[in-house]
This record gives C-alpha cells, structure tokens and sequence, in this order.
C-alpha cells in the first residue's frame, strides 16, 4: 500500500481535492494507455504467498516482528496480523524449467525463515487459516506494529460505524462481532503475478475470473474458522466480511462490498481502475506530492501513487495492477484466489494450472467469456468456496453455440477439459515437458483421489474426533500432523489419512 499514508482526509475541501488527485491518477492512466508506453511483453510471473506463525503444539504465534528481525531479509515482509508474515519471490520469465526453479528457491527460503522462527520458538506453517486460531487471537492489539495497518483499521472501522459481523455456515455456523478489521489476518493466500499488455489485460482477467472456481474447486486448504467447520475454502467469506465497511443499510441497497468477485466482463485495464473511483470512496491517501499530469506533459513516467494506494484498499479476487519498473510502466493481473499451502508443490502446481489455463483461454477463437455468463462465473465461485472438490459448477455445453451451461462435477471438468487447457497453455509459454506433466499432474491425482487440503484437513479433524478427543485437541492434533507432513514436502493427494504417525 506505500510506505507513506495517511488517514483519509474528511473535511469537505481536503476529501475534494482528494477525489480530484484520483481523478487526474485515472486521466494520466488514460493518456498512457492511450500513449502506448506501456512495456512490451516479457512473459514476466511473480509469487508471494502469506504465511502463519505457530508453535510446536499448532498453537499461532504473535511474534512476525521477532522472526523478520532474525530472517532480515527483503524477500520476507509483514502482514496484517503479528501471526503472519509474507514470502515474495522475484519475478522470473514463464519458460524452461521455470516452475522446478520456483519449487527450489521456495524450498530454500522457507527452510531458511523456518530456522530462524525456530530461534523464537516458532514455525512456518503455509496453510489457509491455521485451525487452531481464536477469535480472541485476532484484535486490533494484535495488528502489526506498521502505521498503515492501524490506519487502515482506523479508517475502515470509522467507515462501518459499528462492528463487523462474521457470519459464515456451512457445516457449522461461525458468527462473531469484531471491533477491528484484524479477522482478516486469519486469512493466508498465494497471490499469482502475471505482466501482461494493455491488449491482452482484459482476455487475461476475464480468463482468471472464469477460471476462480476450479481453481479453489482443486486448491481449497481453509475449511476452519476460528474452530468451526464452514466452507472449504473459508478465506472468501471471512475476508469480505472482514473488510466489509457497508452497514447494514448500505448492503440492502447493494453497494458493492470493498471485497467482491465483480459484476461483469471486461473490454480494458480502465474499466476496473475507474470503477474502483467510482463505487469506493478512499480510505487513506499519500504524502507524495506527484502531479501525473505534469510529468506526463514533461516526457516522465508518473508512478500514480494515490490511484495504486486506492486500489490496493479494493480487495478483488483478479486486481489489476500498474507499477513501474526501471522506469516503463507495466500492468498486471493478480490472482489472490488461492490459500497457502499445503506444500511448495501443492503451490507450484496450483500455479502451473493458473498460467497454463489463462494462456490457453485468453488465445480461444470463442472465448470463454462469450459462452459463459458472468453470474455463472460468479456463482461457480462461491461454490467452490462451499463444497471444495466436491463443487458442482455450471460450464458452457460442449460444442454449444450460445450461452447454455450444464452442471458438471468440478474434478470432471478439470480432468477432462481444463487440464489439456493448462498443458497446452504451458506449452505456449515455452515451459519444459517434464515441468509441465510433473505438476499438472499432482493436480489431476488430486482430482482422481478427491483430495486437497481442505478434504485432508477435514477427515483428520473427524479422525482425532473419533478417537475421543475434545473440539480443541482434534484441531490442534490435526495441525500438528499438517505441520509434520508439510515439512516432509510430499503433495497433498499423498498424505496418510488421520492424525497419528
């Protein structure tokens, strides 16, 4: 969000002037797209992924401040909650054997933050929501110590006007009033960073958001919230609730929630950044005195810092993203649909999956985006947060000429018809065979088995049920033995049922 913020500014005059430096944001982004100046195709991905802090009995740890002093290093970074903390991987070029070079530096980088957690007497743990996190654990005294998160929280909470309800059944219902934003913590995500064109952007997003469902259909790790057993992949749910500054009143008269799926498909980047100024009032705003225009008219590049800041408090499932890099300005498509975890393979299969798809759907004569209706798209997604690899989705008919769906099982769908997608997007990049089939593969086992993190998560929780332990014991058993077999590395599909060795 920029290393400099501040509160939004509510007088009438400063939420003026405000408005009216996004306004030039969105205008100097107009003349570059329109200008042409944006970088020219270079097959760039990149890779953060959200991690949880926990002790040796699966209990979270408030310690990201101890374990980044020991990790000290740039790649690692804060997260809202002082249980979390952030891995970025740089960007690398989708080729060769680019996806086994990811598993290897993530590998490395993890064992290596691992140790020095251990040195505080904590452990990684890549997992959706850690399971044995309380709603107690997650108040605004355990926020980061960073002033943007305490402002955000500040400005969010002043926004809503009450506190935020968490309201989530699925198995078991989940429902808590929380005074600050801090719930949103417990949610642990892989975000996935593709560099895309200005002509491309818009095939590339639509192909990511009618894609979300399958992808949390395979990946889903998030079926506990605070102790109870919801969704299969509860982050969706908790995270909008979470961030949800609409009271009541607002919501009935369907203002849209800062965190949402979107409403339509897209024709260009703008679309999206422009609906962002024109459904989101700012929250907070920068001291960067940047005139966009101004340097536009002077031959320079402008960073477009207030526009960045406010789409960054807009929490999309695809946000588009601008930045600049050695001084071209660029765009990106970044997934945040899929939870941590459960392994470095898990991960980079679900990514193989995501970029050999998109590829091969962005390129389709008969784009998906023709043949299926964005309610669809948007109902799929919420489906596959519920049932997880048991999802039904609703697909355009094989062959179809219009935009008639059937139901289809989501492992059906992704057997069949998403995976030969992915493989052949995979090949369009230039990624090597052996890659391609190595973690296209842990996602199709997935699918035959019926098993990801969520389905493991959950048979265990019930084992440790069965064996006579109480609601907190099973919890903490089962995380204990997710850590365990984390650590040993082998993909999910693999693990051995239940809690014991």
């Amino acid at each position: 969000m920029g290393e400099k913020v501040i509160a939004g500014e509510f007088d009438p005059s400063a939420r003026q002037r405000q408005r009216a430096r996004l306004r030039q944001g969105l205008e100097a982004l107009a003349r570059l797209l329109a200008e042409k100046r944006f970088d020219r195709p270079k097959n760039l991905m990149g890779l953060e992924i959200e991690l949880n802090l926990a002790d040796a009995d699966g209990m979270p740890r408030m310690m990201n401040a101890e374990v980044l002093e020991r990790i000290a290093s740039h790649d690692f970074q804060t997260e809202l909650g002082q249980c979390n903390l952030e891995v970025n991987i740089v960007p690398h070029r989708l080729s060769g054997r680019v996806l086994d070079q990811l598993a290897e530096e993530l590998r490395t980088g993890l064992s290596y933050a691992d140790r020095k957690a251990g040195e505080v007497s904590s452990e990684i743990v890549m997992i959706g929501i850690l399971p044995t996190l309380a709603a107690r654990d997650l108040g605004s005294t355990n926020l980061s110590y960073d002033d943007r998160y305490k402002l955000l929280n500040e400005q969010m909470l002043a926004a809503r006007g009450e506190d935020f309800l968490i309201d989530v059944e699925g198995e078991e219902r989940f429902r808590y009033a929380s005074g600050s934003i801090a719930p949103e913590a417990a949610c642990t995500s892989v975000q996935l960073h593709l560099q895309v064109t200005p002509g491309r952007f818009a095939a590339v997003w639509n192909a990511a958001q009618a894609v979300a469902a399958a992808q949390i259909a395979v990946g889903a790790n998030s079926p506990f919230l605070f102790g109870r057993e919801v969704w299969r992949e509860s982050r969706p749910p908790l995270f909008q609730q979470a961030t949800d500054v609409r009271p009541p009143e607002f919501a009935a008269q369907g203002v849209r929630p800062r965190t949402w799926f979107g409403e339509r498909w897209i024709s260009d980047a703008y679309e999206l950044f422009e609906e962002n100024l024109r459904f989101f009032p700012p929250l907070l705003s920068t001291t960067d005195e940047e005139d966009p225009l101004r340097v536009l008219d002077e031959g320079g590049v402008p960073q477009l810092h207030e526009l960045v800041l406010h789409n960054g408090t807009i929490y999309r499932w695809n946000r588009p993203v601008y930045a600049v890099a050695d001084g071209v300005p660029h765009l990106r498509v970044e997934n945040r649909v899929l939870p941590a975890g459960p392994t470095v393979s898990d991960v980079i299969a679900n990514a193989a999956f995501y970029y050999g798809l998109v590829r091969a759907l962005a390129e389709e004569p008969r784009p998906i985006w023709k043949r299926l209706p964005f309610e669809a798209a948007a109902a799929n997604f919420d489906t596959a947060c519920r049932d997880g690899i048991d999802a039904v989705l609703r697909w355009p008919k094989p062959g179809g000429r219009s935009s008639s769906t059937v139901s289809v099982p989501a492992v059906r769908l992704v057997q069949e018809e998403l995976l030969p997608l992915a493989a052949a997007g995979l090949d369009a990049w230039g990624v090597e065979p052996a890659d391609r089939d190595r973690y296209l593969g842990i996602v199709e086992q997935r699918c035959r088995r019926k098993v990801n993190g969520a389905s493991w998560q959950v048979a265990a929780y019930h084992e440790a049920r069965e064996r006579g332990l109480d609601r907190d014991g099973a919890l903490a058993a089962m995380t204990r033995r997710y850590c365990e077999l984390m650590h040993i590395g082998d993909p999910v599909h693999t693990w051995p049922a239940g809690c014991s060795g």
